[in-house]
Formats: structure tokens, C-alpha cells, sequence
């Protein structure tokens, strides 16, 4: 990749986000294209100054993580209906006049990591979390048209999401007794360094046909590891991670991603 005059700047806010692995996604994707663009990790401790940065150094397009995803509302010009719904972005796209809209990508990776396992309109899907994943994911599953549960460690929390997706919710403890189309950790519980943890006991994952985990690292998280082992057809956190990625590629340059090429650089970085 050779970067000059023309090249364009895209780029990902967060505060830490040295541990990204977006960077390794897009550029391979970028290359791989042909494109003039190259995308960088900005250490940002301020939401708000470092959109007015973004906008005076002509960058192009953002993602968003943690701890900005809702602080970025109060900086940008338009919102995705979706990502209004949610409350919070993790995509910026800038036009021409540097004016930004603002999308949720994460809702949309869930439902594309999903559907390569079963269709989701008129499926019950159990659900658990109850912090802005399981937000966004739900929101999502919702707008697919599936029946959502969900299921936390925390009552009022979930309860609180419950009444905002208005669904369904029941305590952790109850899920031994469900039956669902598929469950979705939302949570970080089985990730590194705790990654002998899970919230589901193994004996009842029969009840579940696809399991998913949004944990990416591992790659293989011990619920992973169970439900393959009870039969299921599982989905890892790097799907979900990928696919969100493709769509904020393609909202930034509407071409089509290369997904192959972006799923073996995150395989790659994530194999380390």
C-alpha cells in the first residue's frame, strides 16, 4: 500500500484501541481492492474533539467503540433509524460537505452471522446480556422479525432492556427449562482471561440448535467448545465482528466487500 496526497483517511476512535483488529480488517480489504485509502486507530479521550479533528483532517469515515458509541450522537448530523432505536453508533460516514451519519453496523453483523445458520423471521431466539450488545442485538433480531428472550445476571438491567426492546425476559436460573431456535451470548463471559467460564450449563445447549458468542477471544469460547460438542451448530465472535465490518465498508465506499479476504486477516491477527 503506498499512502500519498490523494490517499483517503478512514480510521477508528476508542479509548483503548490499540487492541483493535479493524485496522488489519480494512486495509487488507482496501489492498485487496485497489483502493487508495488506508484505515488507522486514533486514541481518542474525547468524543467530541476528536470528530472536530476527523472533520479539519478530511477523513472520510469512522468506526466507533467503546467508550464513545453514545457520546458521538451529540457531534454528528444524521442517525440511521436503526441506530436511533439503539441510542448508540459504532459507523460514521462523512459526505462531501463533512456532514456525518451515524449508523449501527454491530445489530446488522449479528443478524448476517446469524443467518448463515437459519433464517430469523418468526424464530425464538434466547438472549443473553443485558448491556449495549445486547441492545443492539436485540433491536436487530427484533427488526428481523424474530421473537426475542432475554435472560441476565442482573434483574433490573434486564428488565429495563426487556421494557425498551419489549420483549420477553426471564431469569438466568429459568433458561434450563427453555427451549429456543437459538441462544446468543451477549455477554464477555468466556472471554480471556476468564475463558473457562459460560453462563449456560452444558447439559441443556440440546435445547438450543445454534448457538452464538460475540466473545471473539478466545475464538473458541467454552460455551463454543460445549455446544459443538452437544451437537449445535455454533457461530464465533469473529462472525459477528466480520460481518459488521462489511457493512461499514460498504457504507463507506458502496462497493462490494471482500469478505474472504477481510475473514483472513481477522483469522490471522486473532491466531496471532
Amino acid at each position: 500500500m503506498q499512502i500519498n496526497g490523494t490517499t483517503e483517511i478512514y480510521g477508528i476512535i476508542g479509548n483503548p484501541v490499540a487492541h483493535s483488529l479493524s485496522p488489519a480488517m480494512h486495509n487488507s480489504a482496501f489492498e485487496s481492492l485497489g483502493l487508495n485509502k488506508v484505515y488507522v486507530p486514533f486514541h481518542a479521550t474525547d468524543a467530541g474533539k476528536a470528530i472536530d479533528a476527523c472533520r479539519a483532517l478530511n477523513v472520510h469515515g469512522l468506526s466507533v467503540t467503546i467508550p464513545h458509541k453514545e457520546a458521538v450522537l451529540a457531534h454528528i448530523d444524521s442517525i440511521d433509524p436503526v441506530a436511533e432505536k439503539i441510542g448508540a453508533v459504532n459507523t460514521l460516514v462523512f459526505d462531501e460537505e463533512k456532514n456525518i451519519h451515524g449508523l449501527n453496523t454491530d445489530w446488522i453483523g449479528a443478524n448476517r452471522a446469524l443467518t448463515d445458520k437459519l433464517e430469523l423471521k418468526g424464530k425464538k431466539i434466547l438472549l443473553l446480556g443485558a448491556g449495549g450488545s445486547a441492545k443492539a442485538i436485540g433491536y436487530g433480531l427484533l427488526e428481523a422479525g424474530a421473537e426475542v428472550i432475554l435472560a441476565s445476571r442482573t434483574v433490573s438491567r434486564m428488565q429495563k432492556l426487556a421494557e425498551t426492546l419489549e420483549c420477553n425476559c426471564i431469569p438466568l436460573a429459568e433458561i434450563e427449562s427453555m427451549h429456543a431456535d437459538a441462544l446468543v451470548n451477549a455477554t464477555s463471559v468466556g472471554m480471556a482471561p476468564i475463558e473457562n467460564a459460560s453462563l449456560v450449563p452444558a447439559a441443556i445447549l440440546g435445547n438450543f440448535p445454534v448457538v452464538m458468542d460475540i466473545v471473539y477471544a478466545p475464538l473458541e469460547t467454552r460455551l463454543i467448545k460445549e455446544a459443538k460438542s452437544a451437537g449445535c451448530k455454533v457461530i464465533n465472535g469473529l462472525s459477528m465482528l466480520l460481518y459488521q465490518g462489511v457493512a461499514q465498508f460498504e457504507a463507506w465506499t458502496e462497493q462490494d466487500a471482500p469478505v474472504e479476504v477481510m475473514r483472513s486477516a481477522l483469522t490471522e491477527m486473532i491466531k496471532g
